[in-house]
């Protein structure tokens, strides 16, 4: 059938209806448009963060490091106390068990008493065996400052107050008296000479003091004469001061400061010699009695001295009492001459002396 165009069948058909081979085409071809339209930027990607496993590795190492470590300082600071800890007395700053040696204030004179082996002459227990240091003026301080002393006297040598360290045990031999005889401050004392009236009024006061250490009581002197710290003594009554005295006028007691003898003679003679530590520098002994009393003996005499380029002197004594099982008890007593109408009270003091 012709189309009314002069066209021929085939071609109108052509151009009017598709073919399979046309709808193919056409449908091959959507897609490539759709391809060809513009896209949407993609979205830009965050790396994942990876995490470092070498690193968490170093800390573990580091952690178990500190912790050794610390453990080997724990083990080296255990043995460093145990080993302080487990030092010997002898280690500064300790003291032995026992008796303390009083200090000589000066050395003894080199002789032939003094070749052999000598005894040490301890001072008292830790609360009446400090030595009181004169100041360069002479006047004890009214603190009554005193400071023990650790290291043996010239009289002696260490191994003799161990023979002592009960107390009430006396030295074997007489060494240490030997040795205090080498002092050139302490003469040979006299034989038995007695003790006389000394100038001055007597203090006829009937109050006492007790002292329950040493296991004795003796009088209370009436003024000017007052009760003082006791420290390192047991009992202390002191004089006012007085402008140009060289030291404190005082009156104490307490157990023997020094290592007992057999003789309570030898014991006053080692404890007069320890008495020069609480005289001024240099002083040197002038014996004027010596004489047995009731369980002991007594021992008076002057201290010779220079103060402020003055001779001076002091009047003394000192009073042992010995007690079954237990030290001496000792009395000691010594007043300047700048106060010399007192030296009466020493008469009082040492026939108040008596056993509890």
């Amino acid at each position: 059938m012709l189309d009314g165009l002069g066209g021929t069948q085939g071609t109108r058909e052509t151009g009017s209806t598709p073919t399979d081979a046309t709808a193919d085409a056409e449908t091959s071809e959507r897609p490539e448009a759709t391809a060809q339209s513009p896209r949407r930027a993609p979205a830009p990607q965050v790396p994942a963060i990876k995490r470092s496993r070498i690193g968490d590795l170093q800390m573990r190492v580091i952690y178990r490091a500190l912790a050794v470590g610390a453990a080997v300082l724990l083990v080296a600071v255990v043995a460093v106390v145990g080993l302080v800890t487990s030092g010997t007395p002898d280690q500064p700053g300790e003291e032995r068990a026992g008796q303390i040696a009083a200090p000589s204030a000066a050395p003894p004179s080199p002789g032939p008493a003094s070749t052999g082996p000598a005894s040490p002459e301890p001072s008292a227990p830790a609360s009446a065996s400090a030595s009181e240091s004169p100041s360069a003026s002479g006047s004890a301080s009214p603190s009554g400052s005193v400071s023990p002393s650790a290291s043996p006297s010239a009289s002696g040598s260490p191994s003799a107050s161990s023979s002592a360290s009960s107390g009430s045990t006396p030295a074997p031999d007489r060494s240490a008296v030997v040795a205090a005889l080498a002092d050139p401050r302490v003469p040979e004392p006299p034989g038995d000479r007695r003790l006389g009236r000394l100038t001055g009024k007597a203090d006829k006061s009937k109050r006492r003091l007790t002292d329950r250490r040493s296991g004795v009581s003796l009088v209370r002197l009436g003024k000017p004469w007052k009760v003082f710290g006791a420290s390192p003594f047991s009992t202390r009554q002191v004089l006012p001061k007085v402008k140009g005295a060289a030291h404190r006028a005082m009156l104490v007691s307490c157990p023997v400061p020094i290592l007992v003898q057999r003789e309570a003679k030898d014991t006053a003679l080692l404890a007069a010699r320890w008495t020069l530590n609480h005289h001024p520098k240099g002083g040197t002994i002038s014996w004027t009695a010596s004489q047995p009393i009731k369980d002991g003996w007594l021992l008076a005499y002057r201290v010779k001295y220079e103060s402020k380029g003055k001779a001076r002197s002091s009047m003394a004594a000192v009073a042992v009492t010995e007690r079954s099982g237990e030290k001496p008890a000792m009395l000691f007593v010594t007043i300047p001459d700048v106060q010399k109408k007192h030296w009466r009270d020493i008469n009082t003091a040492v026939s108040s002396l008596r056993l509890k």
